[in-house]
């Protein structure tokens, strides 16, 4: 949603926040917002007002009373709602963070949390969610309905839990990361606030890996938008500051003694940002760092990274190996497959596989991947006959 250089999305967290403020309940403010996005794509087509923001709440506020008054309980509403509040000057207040918290509401089932965090705070249209979660875009609606008249119904006054907030924060960071809307660097902003609002090693972990990964986003992708492997990126064009922070912040959290999944992954991510060349990755370090990672995520997609790693550190037998542990149905497995098999030899398999890879691929990226890769092998196979 865009109107010239202007991201209406942004301006979501900070609009909602202000009705939640002057009292409107959970569900009819987001209502009340999303009418008011809706209004804004049609009013500034021509011109964007010279506040967007207090355009927005002004009219959001408007909309909100609209629905109050038709509710059945309109008279007792009407008492707190009749007198519009004044609409000068906004506050400079960034209530972002205090929204995910109550987005992450103890209520909430923590897929319902996410769900409307997207929605309420990150501005996702429900069909993007719903493709993020692969069901159907009214089974989304649903869900995401029935989250808010929960965090309407219990109120406000209970903090959310931390863990969902994290979990919340790293899914937007990654649904950012994919490029169909670009939330990663907000998920690094909130984290940053929530690390200073928060004294958790695990808080520190989540911020490291966002920034250990976010350091090598130039390089993850071809001009065309095809997928280049962490082994053929550039690594010139990583962002060095950005590992350079993430490393010392999770060298930092470790000697706590109070490991977690986003500290064990930060680990990792840490030791392929370090390694100058892909020949220099310590790959056994990866593999034990792997091990500590099943601990608390035990995981098909924890298990499919480790065969790899172990790939590496102990050769294509043992990935394969390892591999065998891993449900054969899960999806990536028949890639991770294709990858170890070509590893250690057996090209014509490995074509197959990296064919069946690209027919059950999540993505068109992934496809058009895994597509090259069966063209590659089944091209020097040729050329050996």
């Amino acid at each position: 949603m865009t109107t010239g250089d202007l991201e209406l999305r942004q301006l979501v967290p900070r609009v909602l926040s202000v009705l939640v403020r002057r009292g409107a309940d959970f569900a009819t403010a987001e209502d009340a917002v999303q009418e008011a996005l809706t209004r804004a794509l049609s009013a500034w087509k021509d011109e964007v007002p010279a506040d967007p923001t207090g355009w927005l709440i002004t009219v959001a506020w408007r909309a909100f009373l609209d629905m109050t008054r038709s509710d059945s309980a309109r008279r007792d509403r009407e008492v707190r709602y009749e007198t519009e509040p004044p609409t000068g000057a906004v506050p400079g207040v960034d209530d972002t963070l205090q929204l995910y918290f109550l987005c992450a509401h103890p209520d909430l089932t923590p897929s319902a949390a996410v769900a409307l965090t997207l929605r309420a705070v990150g501005g996702l249209t429900t069909r993007q969610i719903a493709q993020a979660y692969l069901v159907p875009e009214a089974t989304m609606a649903q869900r995401i309905s029935r989250a808010k008249r929960t965090v309407s119904r219990a109120g406000v006054d209970r903090p959310g839990d931390v863990r969902t907030v994290m979990r919340v924060l790293y899914l937007v960071f990654n649904e950012g990361y994919s490029g169909d809307v670009d939330l990663a660097a907000e998920a690094i902003r909130l984290t940053r606030q929530l690390v200073a609002l928060v004294d958790d090693p695990e808080v520190h972990g989540l911020l490291a890996l966002m920034l250990l990964h976010h350091a090598r986003r130039r390089s993850r992708t071809r001009p065309d938008g095809s997928i280049v492997p962490l082994a053929q990126q550039d690594r010139s064009s990583w962002d060095t500051a950005l590992i350079a922070e993430g490393v010392d912040i999770v060298q930092a959290a470790l000697p706590r003694d109070q490991l977690g999944e986003y500290q064990a992954q930060a680990a990792i991510a840490a030791l392929h940002a370090d390694a100058p060349r892909v020949e220099e990755t310590d790959w056994i370090q990866i593999v034990e760092w792997y091990d500590e990672l099943l601990r608390f995520a035990d995981t098909s997609i924890v298990r499919l990274n480790r065969a790899v790693a172990i790939g590496e550190a102990d050769g294509a037998p043992a990935g394969l190996v390892a591999l065998a542990e891993v449900d054969a149905s899960v999806p990536r497995h028949e890639a991770v497959a294709a990858y170890l098999h070509e590893k250690n030899g057996d090209l014509e398999l490995a074509a197959r596989l990296y064919a069946n890879a690209a027919r059950n691929a999540p993505n068109l990226a992934e496809r058009d991947h895994q597509t090259r890769q069966a063209a590659r092998l089944n091209q020097q196979l040729q050329h050996r006959r």
